[in-house]
């Protein structure tokens, strides 16, 4: 069974190579989503079997062909990482490790952007998080 939690924030990512990001990183992004008033919504949690593929979409109160909007992933006991971004143009980049599994879409329509995930397996298993971009 692969569990996925989810949570949603937002900040600009400090690092270019967007590999890995620390813990005190995330409290940052929690308090600028507070701060901000920017809302992003996503689904309490969600389980999967290994094997099956995963659509995550995430619901933002601003508009997604104003501001770029990353997803990022932390394992339990682990490192936060970077899956990827949907830029304003509507252009993807995703991390080279995880490249060939997840794909990330948007509708302008809803301002929703979506993240989808190939044959998730027990590994993961994480906390998922939709980040908006700063200006």
């Amino acid at each position: 069974m692969v569990s996925v939690k989810l949570w949603r924030t937002e900040k600009t990512p400090v690092q270019t190579t967007h590999t890995m990001f620390s813990t005190s990183l995330l409290l940052l992004l929690a308090a600028a989503s507070y701060v901000h008033g920017v809302e992003l919504t996503q689904p309490a949690s969600m389980t999967v079997q290994p094997g099956q593929s995963l659509s995550i979409h995430c619901k933002v109160s601003y508009s997604v062909t104003s501001y770029g909007t990353n997803w990022i992933r932390q394992p339990a006991g682990k490192a936060l990482e970077w899956i990827g971004r949907i830029c304003t143009s509507g252009g993807t980049d995703y991390s080279d490790k995880l490249k060939n599994k997840f794909s990330i879409s948007r509708d302008t329509s809803t301002n929703t952007i979506t993240i989808g995930g190939q044959n998730m397996q027990t590994e993961d298993t994480a906390v998922y998080y939709c980040a908006r971009y700063t200006q």
